[in-house]
């Protein structure tokens, strides 16, 4: 059973910072992008941040600057370091993994239960 678990969300005042972590556990053969996408209320899902195996990285326009996405592929886990928070970055984190569970098998997207990020001015 392949998990993704999101941690570090909170509270944080404008212009703070917060560590989002993304571990994925479970039997696969190999992870390949793994992003964080976010969703305020009212709102529709965005994408924040990805990060190929190979660690090229592809950033939304809003969060350029701020956000840093890595990962640690030794332990499975993707990384986003938030800093300049402002109120408009409040949204629920969801992390998600595009998985190859075996050699012969297409990929799927995995998503995490998703982290609770506000942001109080």
């Amino acid at each position: 059973q392949v998990q993704l678990v999101e941690s570090g969300g909170g509270l944080v005042q404008a212009g703070g910072s917060l560590r989002l972590s993304c571990a994925a556990s479970g039997g696969f053969f190999k992870i390949n992008t793994m992003g964080w996408y976010r969703q305020a209320p009212g709102k529709q899902r965005e994408l924040v941040a990805t990060i190929t195996s190979g660690s090229t990285t592809n950033y939304a326009d809003s969060v350029k600057g701020r956000f840093t996405i890595s990962r640690d592929n030794a332990k499975n886990t993707v990384y986003l370091q938030m800093n300049s928070l402002n109120p408009e970055d409040t949204a629920v984190y969801y992390c998600n993994a595009d998985i190859l569970r075996s050699s012969w098998a297409r990929t799927y997207a995995y998503w995490g239960q998703g982290t609770q990020v506000t942001v109080s001015s």
